[in-house]
């Protein structure tokens, strides 16, 4: 049977901006830094796949001397992992708090592919216990259990790479034509896309202005009842109703095969 492949991050719920900048600068007071991003930092930051990745990217020489930071290759990664471990902790308070509501349609569509027969799963390079509560909370722990989740550390390279869907693809033991994907920025389409998977981008508060060339779908959301989904972009010739359905998915399958920009 087919499988549905949800990201995590702003396609489920937008927890960028709800969960991971604030979960970010709350570690960087905890651990005495002089950082706090603001929405026009992160947006930058979320160009680099990782959440131990963005962390990275403030360790400069002159940012690791000025703040009395190991310099060493053993020390750096130990700091990271203490950091991304407390940031992890931060983000999970906020989802089990209930400060990311999920994104129009994912319920509904989650439904009619379970009816249908469909495999779930979700492929994120964020932490696995972060992915693991948001998906909880957006869909619900029943309908949760149903899902594969892969996540984190389990590929050496971050998307735009597409190893966790390559991943993803070898664990549920299907080709690149049996999948659907929905992702929401330009490095998740990438990955997808470079892994062969035909793509379903549903834009997020961050990533509204980026290239979705390649895509085979780009609408506001999923939609549903009282949150439409508005089609910002059709190069397959679909044209959703209102909503992504799983009719809309399954027509996205039967066309031409991936093509990478």
């Amino acid at each position: 049977m087919p499988a549905l492949i949800f990201d995590c991050d702003g396609v489920l719920a937008d927890t960028e901006r709800f969960g991971h900048l604030p979960a970010f600068n709350r570690t960087f007071a905890d651990f005495g830094l002089p950082v706090q991003w603001s929405e026009e930092d992160y947006a930058g930051k979320l160009l680099i796949g990782g959440g131990k990745e963005r962390m990275a990217s403030l360790l400069t020489p002159e940012f690791t001397a000025a703040n009395g930071l190991p310099a060493d290759p053993q020390g750096r990664k130990d700091l990271l992992a203490a950091w991304h471990k407390v940031k992890t902790t931060h983000y999970t308070q906020a989802v089990l708090e209930g400060r990311m509501p999920g994104r129009p349609g994912v319920v509904r569509l989650v439904d009619e592919a379970r009816a249908a027969g469909w495999r779930l799963a979700v492929a994120s390079t964020s932490a696995e216990s972060s992915v693991r509560a948001v998906l909880a909370h957006v869909v619900g722990p029943s309908r949760a259990g149903h899902f594969r989740v892969y996540a984190g550390d389990i590929v050496p390279r971050k998307k735009p790479a597409p190893d966790i869907y390559e991943f993803a693809l070898a664990d549920l033991g299907i080709r690149p034509q049996e999948a659907v994907v929905v992702e929401d920025s330009a490095n998740g389409l990438q990955a997808a896309l470079a892994a062969g998977l035909k793509t379903v981008v549903t834009v997020s508060s961050y990533t509204a202005g980026e290239d979705f060339r390649g895509a085979a779908l780009v609408v506001s959301s999923l939609g549903g009842p009282g949150a439409p989904a508005e089609t910002l972009c059709v190069p397959l010739s679909l044209r959703p109703q209102g909503a992504v359905t799983l009719a809309t998915l399954k027509a996205i399958l039967d066309t031409a095969e991936v093509k990478a920009p």
